[in-house]
């Protein structure tokens, strides 16, 4: 038993020792595995990045409402959609913008949604939608309304890794900083 011991340590020295071989075969099998791991990880950092510009676009776009003292209108919103393309470098048919104002009832210990309006492939809220909201809203004082500003981008990889496209979206509420509410107006009221 020893002797075979010996003759395979000896073995795996000597393979071990040995410095012929060919750069062409490790290549072969090293260079698809780092084109791979490359290309892995451009799509997961561009994924991270375009999510991040995503929320610091839903942020602007809050903070922007938050400021207003002028009623909101259909033109407004189209050019915050407008606003959204520009800061988030994608193209207008790959994003959506969501603005909500909600208000809290102290005495029914409720939300409730005084306006939804959206630009982009998504649907107005409305009162169910946000029933269940209480755990993602601020705590808010009876009668204070909030802004809830959604965002929605749709994202598609450089490259097939399997990752597939992919909705990012930002859900930012904040509140009205110079009037207590913002008021929706379409400009097809009279």
């Amino acid at each position: 038993m020893p002797s075979a011991f010996r003759d395979f340590a000896r073995r795996l020295r000597a393979f071990c020792d040995d410095t012929r071989g060919s750069l062409t075969v490790e290549a072969a099998i090293l260079i698809p595995a780092l084109f791979w791991a490359f290309g892995t990880t451009f799509v997961f950092f561009d994924a991270f990045r375009q999510n991040g510009i995503n929320q610091k676009a839903a942020f602007t776009i809050g903070d922007m409402l938050s400021r207003e003292t002028n009623i909101i209108t259909p033109e407004y919103l189209d050019n915050t959609r407008n606003l959204l393309e520009m800061l988030t470098g994608m193209d207008s048919a790959d994003l959506a913008v969501r603005v909500s104002m909600i208000r809290f009832d102290a005495d029914a210990d409720d939300h409730d949604l005084r306006w939804s309006q959206t630009r982009g492939g998504v649907q107005p809220l409305d009162n169910s939608d946000i029933a269940d909201w209480e755990s993602v809203l601020p705590v808010m004082v009876d009668e204070e309304q909030i802004i809830v500003v959604e965002t929605f981008a749709d994202w598609s990889p450089v490259f097939d890794i399997g990752f597939g496209e992919t909705r990012f979206a930002s859900f930012v509420f904040t509140r009205p900083r110079f009037a207590p509410q913002l008021h929706w107006q379409d400009t097809s009221d009279p």
